[in-house]
Parts: structure tokens; C-alpha cells; sequence
């Protein structure tokens, strides 16, 4: 019987013609593998070919493995740069750590899924993000015309497997599951259609279940540092909230190694600055700041109030309380853990008060809910959740990648949900009871607000979904 590596030595001089035939396809491919994957990151690509992919990607190192020597001999000769090797990952002798793992079309070849994963946690950090690539087993009868009529590399007798059967191995490996997304749907190229199949309606409930390739992004879990208490930094943008100042400083609870609370107050008129000024005065063994934001809105606020922070993690508490203090200790728990690394709070699970929540500011709220699920490819119950929180390092990655999305938020809240999904991160909903405020009053305008973020769903659709 045929092994692996002679099977792809015997095709590896046809290689670039197949990549050439299907130049539309691979250029779909390799775009949806740039958005999971920024440049200037180390890159592992275990069953990498010829390097194309891998070049693509534009790694600051890039290693590729793959079990035909002659593929690896033609990568070597057009991407010197690279550090290409042949054999397969219990064969690699390096100590890298990578940020990113490319396993394109891997599994389907694989003997034993679940031992390769146990050996590839040699080469990952907490932070490293496995991008799995798998066809759809609708396509399986598609693709094996494709090989009869030579459109299609020929492959040997595949392992098909489902999402289910993906996300079990990882289970098995201790790894976790972040994200998915499902692209492709007519590979071949047709001026104007299959622009419009492939960018808009592959991207559609339902179509998209019929799409070629399927993506699984998914995180190594490791066993946390016990004694490990991170600092924290919790943020509290105010705007006429004179009422609250206090309350908030005495019901916050201890919890990190420091704790930091700054307020960036948005040019208050009922006397909220020099409230604040007060409480710093009459709790001096705690570190309190204040910063004054001149640009109107909750999100510059935020931005002013992480560039100053200095603590390990940073956390949102809205003025109002109607989030309550006493549960910063859960987010803090669930991250500091490793159980998520964006911790969304969520309001619609546990009943609200009367007052917490009018029924349109409701009613929108489980709208953005069903569609920001789809659109970020992770479970969304509460995206208007004021109470958010990350690690100092990730916000800062978040930052340096800004320009992707632009600084377009006024809010906060989507500036941070779409850095963190564009980065891959963990995100995590902890259910929180809603409380009527009882001081001030709401700065949400209902129409004027929703319109905007009717807009930024548009936006947002055109940079993350529809690429």
C-alpha cells in the first residue's frame, strides 16, 4: 500500500499546476487565513506542501512541516526564507513556541488525531490559537469528481469527519474550541457570480452549512498558575453620575494582588468631578485616579481609561450600578482561571427589576444577540453589557491591531467584541442581575443609538464576515 509520503512525492511535481487551476480558490483560502492570522506572527504549518500558504501568511518565523521530502524540496528552492522540514511533528526537534498552528486539510490524513495533539502542545503557549481546516462531508462525492477530472489534488482515503468529531479530539488533547467559520461555496471563478456566492450568500444561514471548508479555531488549555493574583484595573467611565461615586469605591470588594480604580469622567455638570475628587481625599489606602476625557461618549472614555491602567487585568463597571460591584470577583475568577479571555457580562439570563431595561432597549438587545452570534462566529447573548473585561496584554494587542476596524466605536463596547474576536480570544458570557439605577438618569438614546448601531452592524459585516 501506497504511504502517505510517497503518495504526495509522486504528486508534488504537478503541485504548482493545480495551484495555478485553481488560482481562485486558494486566493479565497489563503484570505480567509490572513484574517484569522496577522502578519509578523510564528507560524507552524504542519503538513505544508510547497509553503505557499505559509508564505502568505507573511510569519516573522514560519515553519512548515510536511511527510513528502519532495515537497519540502520544492518549497526550499521558492521560499528560501522559510524553515521547511520533512516529517511530521514527533520528527521536529525545535523548542519554538509558536502564536499560530496551521493545520490545512491535516486531520483527514491523520492515523491517530488524538496522539497529534498531544504532541503538538509541546510547541504551544496558553496564548497560541490552532486554525483547523477540514472539508465539508457533504462535498465528499463533489470532491472525488474533481480528482477523476484532474480539477483537484488526489488524495488518499480520507479520515471525513465533522465538527463534532473535531471538537471531541480536542476535548480528548485538553484543548478548547474559540470560534468557527464556513467559506466557499462555488471554487470556481465567474465574473460577478461567484462574488457574489462566495462573499454574500456562502456567508448565509443555512447556505452556509453547505459550504467547502470548514473552519475550527481553537486555544491549548493548560493548568493555571494557583498562586498567581494579577493586579486589576477597574475602570469607571462617569458622566453625571455625582450620586453613585462613592457607593461604587465602598462596594467594590478586594480582590488581586492592587487594585486600581479610575474614573474618566466625560465632562460632568452635576458636581461628579468634585466628587470624585472628595472620595480619593477620604479613602487614601486606596488607588484611586481621575482622568477628564474631552470627546463625548463612553468609548473614548474607555480608551483614555486602559491607556492609563496598570494593572494585569483590566475590567469595566458602569456608573449607574446597575451592574453591582459586589460581582467583579466572578469575572476576575473566570480570568484569571483561563476559563475565557474576554469575559462578556450578560443581562438576559436571570430576571431584572422593573426598571433595569425598557422593552424596545429589550427587544434590540436579544435582536443583536441572534445577529452578533452569527456574525462573530461565538455565542452573544449581551453585547450591550457595560461590564467587560481582558487581560493588559491582550488590550494592548487589540490596540496595535486598531487599524483594522478603526476608531469607530462610540460606545466601547464593539471596539473591544470585534479586537477580540479578530484575535481569536476565548470569549466567555457571565450572567449577571440587572438593577434599576438609583441615581441619575440613562444616557442611552434609544433611536438616535440604535440607528448608529444599525450602522455599525454593516460595518462590521463587511470587515468580519463578508471578506
Amino acid at each position: 500500500m501506497t504511504t502517505i509520503a510517497q503518495h504526495y512525492d509522486a504528486i508534488a511535481p504537478q503541485r504548482d499546476q493545480f495551484l495555478r487551476k485553481n488560482n481562485y480558490y486558494y486566493s479565497l483560502l489563503y484570505k480567509q487565513y490572513r484574517y484569522f492570522i496577522p502578519k509578523g506572527k510564528k507560524v507552524l504549518e504542519v503538513g505544508c506542501g510547497t509553503g505557499e500558504l505559509l508564505n502568505a501568511l507573511e510569519p516573522s518565523l514560519g515553519v512548515g512541516l510536511d511527510v513528502s521530502s519532495e515537497m519540502i524540496r520544492g518549497a526550499r528552492q521558492k521560499f528560501p526564507h522559510l524553515k521547511l522540514q520533512a516529517g511530521g511533528i514527533g520528527d521536529y526537534a525545535g523548542h519554538e513556541k509558536f502564536d499560530y498552528v496551521v493545520l490545512s486539510g491535516l486531520l483527514g490524513e491523520l492515523e491517530d488525531i488524538q496522539e497529534f495533539f498531544f504532541t503538538l502542545r509541546r510547541y504551544c503557549t496558553g496564548d497560541t490559537r490552532i486554525i483547523i481546516e477540514y472539508y465539508s462531508y457533504f462535498w465528499q462525492t463533489i470532491l472525488k469528481l474533481g480528482e477523476k477530472f484532474r480539477w483537484k489534488v488526489p488524495q488518499r482515503k480520507q479520515n471525513w469527519l465533522t465538527a463534532q468529531d473535531i471538537n471531541n479530539f480536542l476535548l480528548l488533547a485538553d484543548y478548547e474550541p474559540v470560534k468557527s467559520e464556513r467559506i466557499i461555496l462555488f471554487p470556481r471563478y465567474l465574473p460577478l457570480v461567484s462574488t457574489l456566492i462566495n462573499r454574500y450568500l456562502a456567508k448565509l444561514p443555512v447556505l452556509n452549512a453547505l459550504t467547502l471548508n470548514h473552519f475550527i479555531v481553537a486555544r491549548p488549555l493548560f493548568p493555571m498558575a494557583e498562586e498567581r493574583q494579577p493586579r486589576v484595573t477597574v475602570l469607571i467611565p462617569s458622566l453625571n453620575e455625582r450620586g453613585n461615586v462613592e457607593a461604587a469605591v465602598q462596594r467594590l470588594p478586594a480582590f488581586g494582588s492592587h487594585q486600581e480604580i479610575v474614573f474618566v469622567d466625560g465632562r460632568s455638570t452635576d458636581g461628579t468631578i468634585e466628587e470624585i475628587e472628595r472620595v480619593i481625599k477620604a479613602y487614601p489606602r486606596k488607588d484611586i485616579k481621575l482622568y477628564l476625557e474631552k470627546q463625548p461618549g463612553k468609548g473614548p472614555a474607555v480608551r483614555t481609561g486602559f491607556a492609563k491602567a496598570q494593572g494585569d487585568i483590566l475590567m469595566i463597571l458602569d456608573a449607574d450600578l446597575t451592574v453591582p460591584p459586589e460581582d467583579l470577583p466572578k469575572f476576575y475568577e473566570a480570568i484569571r482561571s483561563g476559563k475565557g479571555e474576554f469575559i462578556n457580562g450578560c443581562r438576559l439570563v436571570y430576571p431584572m427589576e422593573k426598571e433595569a431595561m425598557r422593552f424596545l432597549n429589550l427587544c434590540a438587545n436579544k435582536f443583536f444577540s441572534v445577529f452578533f452570534t452569527w456574525l462573530l462566529g461565538q455565542r452573544f447573548k449581551d453585547t450591550l453589557c457595560g461590564t467587560k473585561v481582558l487581560s493588559k496584554k491582550h488590550y494592548d494587542e487589540l490596540v496595535a491591531n486598531r487599524h483594522y476596524f478603526g476608531d469607530f466605536d462610540p460606545f466601547g463596547d464593539f471596539d473591544l467584541i470585534f479586537g477580540a474576536i479578530k484575535m481569536n480570544l476565548k470569549v466567555l458570557e457571565l450572567p449577571i442581575r440587572y438593577r434599576d439605577r438609583t441615581y441619575g438618569t440613562t444616557k442611552i438614546e434609544r433611536f438616535k443609538h440604535g440607528w448608529l448601531l444599525l450602522r455599525m452592524c454593516v460595518f462590521a459585516m463587511h470587515k468580519i464576515k463578508f471578506i
